[in-house]
């Protein structure tokens, strides 16, 4: 597929504070992208920049290979975000609001055109109803109707389940996939909610404190073979001298004193328990970890490195 985001050496500084930190990444053509970290991380800021809502400080973005802030217009207009919660005229029904923003994108409109969008996110039969009634699930999938009203080729979205209950979540994960599979439409997902982004997303990049710790295909992140281990014993210090010495184990450094943090394959751990029990060392615990979020623990907890899974090198 072909690169249609370019992200390189990015940074935005707020007086003392690097928000943002010589960030770098691209999106493919068609991708779910996962742009993942904690509150505070530096993913909010970054989409901004993409939008042109805030300038970097340093750093260059480039969309289809031609540079953001030189094309602007033309850029913008293959683009649709939604930044945080969207915005709607509450008093106004879901039909009129999405028929509103499209006259505003310059959009011939026509009740067919109107009415595949609100089927789209799940909302034709609410087409009447004031958008002030809706859950803010509803105002959220309203909101993702509005942003690809003008057929952008990428949509941004912003922590898009923040608020959201449970089915909520189930309703914008489907419609995710939806985009991608149905629509063939790439998207970028902001978020800090990990099991949902390892369910939807293809690709990832993980950042923490404004710099990039990981990216790559969500598949060779979560490779059973790189199974995180959390084992807990009776001997921590016998047991992390065994472990270091033991073929197929790396120790990930953490600040944990309660469990030793390992990654190995999943198919070794009996034979690693056998090993640790048989020289003595009790196993009062152990917790496999095959999760994104487990895995973007793991990272957080040592952020010195940056880690890029391509075709399974790292």
């Amino acid at each position: 597929m072909a690169e249609i985001v370019a992200v390189n050496h990015l940074s935005k500084q707020f007086n003392e504070v690097h928000a943002v930190n010589d960030l770098s990444f691209s999106v493919n053509e068609g991708d779910v992208y996962g742009f993942l970290g904690q509150n505070g991380a530096g993913k909010s800021t970054t989409i901004r920049m993409m939008l042109t809502l805030i300038r970097p400080t340093a750093g260059e973005i480039k969309f289809f290979g031609k540079e953001l802030y030189a094309n602007r217009n033309e850029i913008l207009k293959k683009i649709g975000a939604i930044i945080e919660r969207p915005d709607h005229y509450k008093y106004l029904s879901a039909y009129d609001n999405l028929s509103i923003f499209a006259k505003m994108s310059g959009i011939k409109v026509t009740r067919k055109l109107i009415m595949d969008q609100l089927d789209m996110v799940g909302l034709a039969d609410r087409s009447n109803s004031k958008s002030k009634t809706f859950s803010q699930g509803m105002k959220q999938r309203l909101g993702i109707a509005i942003a690809l009203i003008h057929n952008p080729s990428i949509l941004i979205l912003d922590e898009p389940t923040n608020g959201l209950d449970p089915q909520g979540i189930a309703d914008m994960r489907n419609l995710i996939i939806k985009l991608k599979k149905e629509m063939g439409k790439t998207v970028i997902v902001s978020s800090h909610l990990l099991s949902e982004i390892e369910l939807v997303a293809n690709r990832m990049i993980i950042i923490h404190k404004g710099k990039k710790i990981a990216e790559g295909d969500v598949s060779e992140m979560l490779d059973p073979s790189n199974t995180v281990v959390l084992v807990e014993t009776t001997d921590n210090t016998k047991a992390t001298s065994l472990l270091s010495a033991m073929p197929g184990i790396h120790l990930t450094h953490t600040t944990d004193d309660r469990y030793i943090h390992i990654s190995l394959d999943k198919n070794d751990i009996p034979q690693t328990v056998t090993q640790l029990t048989s020289a003595g060392v009790g196993i009062l615990s152990l917790r496999p970890r095959h999760s994104l979020e487990e895995y973007f623990l793991s990272l957080t907890n040592n952020t010195t490195h940056v880690e890029t899974f391509t075709n399974r090198t790292v």
